[in-house]
């Protein structure tokens, strides 16, 4: 009987040590050679797709346009492009295998006001040569911990630019390279359906140890980044300040977040900032997981590689932070002002993601949509428990191109059940993001935090 007992456990063992490996996914050097060459350095493809809608990768943008000055808006490269064809409810089903499922619905919910407008596809998407020559160093080293709720091995570039699993997918997005720092002034509306808002200001900073040069894994200390978000307007929410601290391995230490009350003028911890809690002041339209696309821990999710796909997705969205665009110009009734808007033909990623049996969050399911030349989530369809489509979510994209960087610059949520959206990332009155701020580790602590919020 003893016998038996150990042959079981063995078998057992066996079987958690082959899951593990399977988990792993580890890529062969054969892969790996042929990032910068059949593949971009981040793993996408380098070629152009057989009907030449979609270019084969060039490089990307490469320099800044020379009618921009460093401190300014971003202009447009691609001004001058024409719309080829614009998508309404009249024409949708001859272009639906290249939409999203939450793009149809779109259609289907606002047929009188909803399209997409359709640009040629511009494969701008740069970075820096160290972030191209660590994700191929790292390719070989990256692994999956703790069945996939961390990383290991890793540092600077995309861990696992040829994935095998979708929680692989997933963790590009979360690590990708957005700067070393970088602090924002945005605004956030939630219209009703009749297009009134109240605006709410946030001031963001950003602080990437992953993505920092000369850093090592070491230096980690198993954090991804450090996150402060300061309200400044309206009045009544004023004051109050975020703290968080992302870790890399979320099984050997969950994300840290504190909270300056100004009322109080207390710092708290902040446990409740994470999945599907209320986003800060998002008048109940987004969860705190859905910030930058999504953001924090996988372990509430099976998630499924389903492959990649040519879909027409947001990007190259300058107007939507032309500082001559004002808010009124973006947000109107029901969705955002779609003449606004700029879609093109990309290669996406397709992961599906399922809510683990026993654990809890208001979205059953989520199909997210990765850009294969940056890694960004450009699109996300929420599902809720009754497996009926929610919430659809896009991320409007530029190249930063002074870093360089491909980064979203308006967050977009459609509530399909309540008939309202919410918009984050409005640039009226604000200045362009600032990648150039000096910041140190004590600057992200609960001592910083509390005095910054009695200044």
């Amino acid at each position: 009987m003893r016998n038996n007992k150990m042959i079981i456990l063995g078998c057992a063992l066996l079987l958690a040590i082959g899951t593990t490996a399977v988990a792993r996914a580890e890529i062969s050097a054969d892969e790996i050679a042929k990032l910068g060459a059949s593949l971009t350095p981040l793993g996408a493809e380098m070629g152009a797709n057989a009907e030449g809608t979609i270019p084969a990768w060039e490089g990307g943008i490469t320099s800044p346009p020379a009618a921009w000055e460093p401190g300014t808006h971003y202009v447009d490269p691609f001004a001058d492009d024409a719309v080829l064809f614009t998508i309404t409810a009249d024409n949708v089903d001859e272009y639906a295998d290249k939409l999203t499922v939450g793009q149809k619905a779109l259609f289907d919910t606002y047929p009188d006001t909803y399209k997409m407008n359709v640009y040629p596809t511009r494969r701008s998407a740069s970075y820096p040569q160290r972030i191209y020559d660590k994700t191929k160093e790292i390719a070989a080293t990256a692994r999956l911990v703790e069945n996939g709720y961390g990383v290991e091995g890793a540092i600077n570039g995309i861990p696992f630019p040829i994935p095998k699993v979708g929680v692989e997918a997933i963790w590009n997005h979360l690590l990708r390279y957005r700067a070393e720092s970088a602090s924002r002034d945005i605004g956030q509306a939630a219209p009703t359906r009749g297009g009134k808002f109240t605006l709410v200001q946030f001031h963001d900073e950003f602080f990437m140890l992953y993505s920092m040069e000369g850093k090592t894994e070491a230096d980690l200390n198993n954090t991804i980044l450090f996150f402060k978000q300061r309200v400044m307007a309206p009045a009544r929410l004023a004051g109050g300040i975020l703290l968080v601290r992302e870790s890399m391995n979320q099984v050997k230490e969950h994300r840290q977040a504190w909270l300056y009350n100004p009322g109080q003028r207390r710092v708290r911890r902040a446990p409740n900032v994470a999945y599907d809690n209320p986003g800060t002041a998002a008048d109940a339209m987004r969860t705190s997981d859905q910030f930058d696309m999504y953001n924090g821990a996988v372990d509430r999710y099976d998630w499924e590689l389903v492959g990649k796909k040519e879909i027409y997705v947001p990007y190259n969205a300058y107007k939507l932070q032309d500082p001559a665009v004002t808010n009124k110009d973006i947000l109107k009734p029901l969705h955002i002002n779609q003449d606004l808007t700029r879609y093109e033909l990309h290669r996406v990623w397709v992961v599906d993601s399922n809510l683990k049996e026993g654990a809890r969050h208001i979205y059953k399911r989520r199909t997210f949509y990765l850009d294969e030349d940056s890694w960004q989530i450009v699109a996300v369809d929420n599902y809720d428990n009754r497996d009926q489509l929610w919430r659809v979510s896009e991320g409007h994209v530029i190249n930063y191109y002074d870093v360089p960087t491909i980064w979203t610059t308006l967050e977009v949520h459609t509530d399909l059940q309540a008939g309202r959206y919410l918009a984050i990332g409005l640039k009226e009155n604000n200045p362009p993001y600032n990648f150039n701020i000096e910041r140190t580790l004590e600057d992200y602590t609960p001592a910083a935090l509390r005095r910054a919020g009695k200044r």
